[in-house]
């Protein structure tokens, strides 16, 4: 049977142990329930009997925690899941967490992602977008959803690119690397062109040379 081989107070927060079995980081715990269940090092225990002492004694101070961690911006499922399990909560705590953030509208993934898009594609193109919702932990279907509701990239790529060129000259080198800089900004080659025709429609024609 898994053996208890340490159990260790957390740097951060002196009211929480570290518990590790058989070598390893398992969970966290706090103090107050450590002493009540009169866990040590050396006991053998089984995985599932730590998981159940922690969602039974645990799962209210871990939706606190994350209802806190959460009201500042709004954060997917597998952000709160990465933060519930870094402060060493098991997965049925995780569990629990998410059921009951889901059931008050706390955590919605879809309207995360329209938020997201809605927000960032005043300035960046769906490529970019795309990628650092997927870096977030968002599902591909929800962010595809979210999008298709995408309005206005070529206008958004002209804004981009009119202050990237605001203190440039409109040589073709700074053109060149304007249209880069689009790309970087996750716009596709037709907007980055299409911006950059527009672009040198509404000026006077030099090149620079």
């Amino acid at each position: 049977m898994p053996e208890i081989t340490a159990i260790e107070p957390q740097a951060k927060d002196k009211e929480r142990c570290n518990i590790y079995v058989d070598g390893r980081f398992y969970c966290g715990m706090k103090l107050e329930t450590v002493l009540r269940f009169r866990l040590k090092a050396g006991d053998h225990v089984e995985p599932d009997a730590l998981d159940a002492i922690q969602l039974e004694n645990e799962k209210s101070q871990a939706l606190d925690k994350a209802m806190t961690h959460l009201s500042a911006t709004m954060k997917t499922e597998k952000q709160m899941r990465d933060f519930l399990k870094k402060k060493g909560y098991v997965d049925a705590v995780c569990g629990y967490v998410l059921d009951k953030l889901r059931g008050y509208g706390l955590v919605d993934d879809a309207a995360y992602c329209a938020q997201y898009v809605q927000s960032a594609g005043r300035g960046k193109g769906p490529r970019l977008i795309a990628a650092e919702l997927y870096r977030r932990g968002a599902p591909k279907e929800e962010i595809e959803a979210a999008l298709e509701g995408l309005q206005g990239e070529d206008g958004a790529a002209r804004a981009v690119l009119e202050k990237y060129m605001r203190t440039r000259a409109r040589t073709r080198e700074n053109l060149a690397k304007a249209y880069r800089h689009l790309l970087s900004k996750g716009f596709g080659y037709d907007a980055a062109k299409d911006a950059l025709a527009a672009f040198g429609e509404d000026g006077d024609g030099e090149d620079g040379e």
